[in-house]
Order: C-alpha cells, then sequence, then structure tokens
C-alpha cells in the first residue's frame, strides 16, 4: 500500500504533491462507502482516537467524529470548555493524562499557532491538525481542493482566487500552499489592512480590486471576517466591507465566465455571501462539508498505518 511521507498531518507544507493525490484517491473509495446503505467498515477497530478542541467548532468536529465512527475507531472526545484547562492545567498536562489512557492519535484544534507541532514533538501518537490559530487548517484545505477538482477536473494552470480575512484566516494559508502544490494560481483579495505583509513570498498575487480579481478567476473561495481574532478595528464598518468585497447574485451573474463558489464555514450571510450566492449552483460549499468527512477518514486511515 502507498502510504504518507509524514507520520503527522499538521500542515500542507510538509506535504508532497504525491501525498496530496493519495489522499484525494483514497477518499474517493471512502466516498463511495459513506453513500452506501451501511456506512461503516472496520479499518480501524482497536485504534483509539483522541479528539482534543481546545477552541470552538462545529463542522470539524462533528465531521472529524463521523469520520472515526465510520471507520469503527474507539472516540474519546474533549472540549477545553469543560476540562481542566479551565481551572489552570497545561496542553501539555492535558496531552499527557490522555495519552496515559493510551491513545493512539490526536486530533487538534488550539488557538495557538504551532500547537500541534509542538504536541508532535513532545508525544508518541500521531498528531492530526485540526486548525492552530491563525496558522494552518490542513483538512479544511484539502478538502476544498477535493471539492473543487471533484467540479472542475484536474487543478493544474487552474486560477483560484481567495477573498477576505486573509490575515486572521488559517484556511487562506493551507488553500495556499494546496492549490499551489496541484499546480494551481493563486490570487488573494481584501482589504489592505487584511492582507499580510509578505504574502508575496509565498508566490501569490495580490488584488485589491474585488471584480476585476472575480473576472480572472476559474473558482473563489470566500473566507469570512475573523471577529472574534481582532483586538482592533481593520476597516471602517461592516457595511463598507460588504459594499467592497462582498459577493452577491447580481456581480455573480455580470461576470465573464461561470465560476465555482466555496466556503469554508460559518458563513456570515448577507456579509461575504448573499444566501442567493450560498444557495445557488455556482456555490459548492455542501459538497465542501461531505467531502469533509472522506478527506479526514482518507487522512486517518493513511495516518494509522504508521502506527502498525
Amino acid at each position: 500500500m502507498n502510504t504518507l511521507s509524514t507520520k503527522h498531518l499538521l500542515g500542507i507544507e510538509p506535504l508532497t504533491p504525491e501525498d496530496i493525490k493519495l489522499i484525494f484517491e483514497v477518499a474517493d473509495n471512502f466516498k463511495d462507502v459513506i453513500n452506501r446503505p451501511i456506512k461503516k467498515v472496520p479499518t480501524l477497530r482497536d485504534i483509539t482516537i483522541a479528539n482534543l478542541f481546545f477552541e470552538n467548532s462545529t463542522r470539524t468536529k462533528l465531521s472529524f467524529e463521523l469520520a472515526e465512527k465510520r471507520l469503527s475507531a474507539d472516540v474519546v472526545n474533549f472540549s477545553a470548555a469543560s476540562s481542566s484547562v479551565k481551572k489552570g492545567e497545561t496542553l501539555i498536562d492535558t496531552v499527557n493524562n490522555i495519552l496515559a489512557m493510551k491513545v493512539d492519535m490526536v486530533v487538534m484544534r488550539h488557538p495557538s499557532p504551532g500547537a500541534a507541532m509542538f504536541l508532535s514533538k513532545e508525544v508518541d501518537s500521531v498528531i492530526i491538525n485540526a486548525g492552530d490559530g491563525t496558522h494552518e487548517h490542513p483538512t479544511q484545505a484539502l478538502l476544498d481542493a477535493y471539492s473543487l477538482r471533484e467540479r472542475i477536473g484536474s487543478l493544474k494552470g487552474r486560477k483560484i482566487l481567495i477573498v477576505g480575512d486573509i490575515l486572521h484566516s488559517r484556511v487562506a494559508l493551507s488553500n495556499i500552499f494546496t492549490y499551489q502544490k496541484l499546480g494551481a494560481q493563486v490570487t488573494v483579495c481584501g482589504p489592505k489592512s487584511l492582507i499580510p505583509k509578505h504574502i508575496e513570498s509565498l508566490n501569490v498575487k495580490v488584488e485589491t480590486n474585488f471584480i476585476k480579481a472575480l473576472n480572472w478567476c476559474d473558482a473563489v473561495n470566500m473566507l469570512r471576517i475573523q471577529n472574534e481574532r481582532m483586538s482592533e478595528s481593520y476597516f471602517p464598518s461592516t457595511r463598507e466591507y460588504v459594499q467592497q468585497f462582498g459577493l452577491n447574485k447580481e456581480i455573480l451573474d455580470s461576470l465573464n465566465k461561470e465560476i465555482i463558489v466555496m466556503h469554508p464555514g460559518p458563513i456570515n450571510r448577507g456579509v461575504e455571501i448573499t444566501s442567493e450566492v450560498a444557495d445557488s449552483d455556482q456555490a459548492i460549499i455542501l459538497d465542501q462539508v461531505e467531502n469533509g468527512v472522506a478527506i479526514r477518514m482518507s487522512v486517518m486511515y493513511l495516518l494509522a498505518s504508521k502506527l502498525r
């Protein structure tokens, strides 16, 4: 069996294009599994997976849990809000306590960039990063690219636009790495205050004219404004942001070609995209959610082979 070149999934940056293609191939098989009447396979029986979520999550947490259960793994759920973290316990103590319970794999979301990398150096378990602060969110980027490939075929030479709060978004960084490894061109667009200073060093173009950027691209990933990560105001008002960077049906219909619309969720309807756009045929937002389960099953299956 083909295996991944890494023991953990800490981010997209360490993966090779071959790793990504392998994850997609295995996900194709799991997609067939989750669409049949009996959706469970015994692949990860006797493997224990701990979901450690130190930050709120709906889709990612549910998607990982569902993927684990579809693979017949034993699942332990941990939420920081109802744990000893509230009493001052450190990350490493929390994890050591969980590992003392003999956990094989850890899926972790944490507000600090680099938390997953830190953990991978301290413990023997396989680590999957479910989002570390403003750094990376690898499984989201994989499912985005997988969903796009499903709709338009190979991403080689395709033009992908990422719009919104690039500065605070872990999805943006993982998306950039993934699309580039698959041969696509990437442009980012948003208020100048929300574009990281040296982003061009990642071989990414910056465009502040939203309509011009939309006419350039084959697909657009609309990101939400991450107010919870902002200690100050980065633009005058939400209303002004919507006027400059909000995607509505009128704009979509006025473009010189039909483009694919993506969103990692949660959507602020009426801010980055209107309900009309989110629910249109050009949007693949629900495909992204469905494919998230198959991609996460694929990642856990491939990484579990490192345990044997």
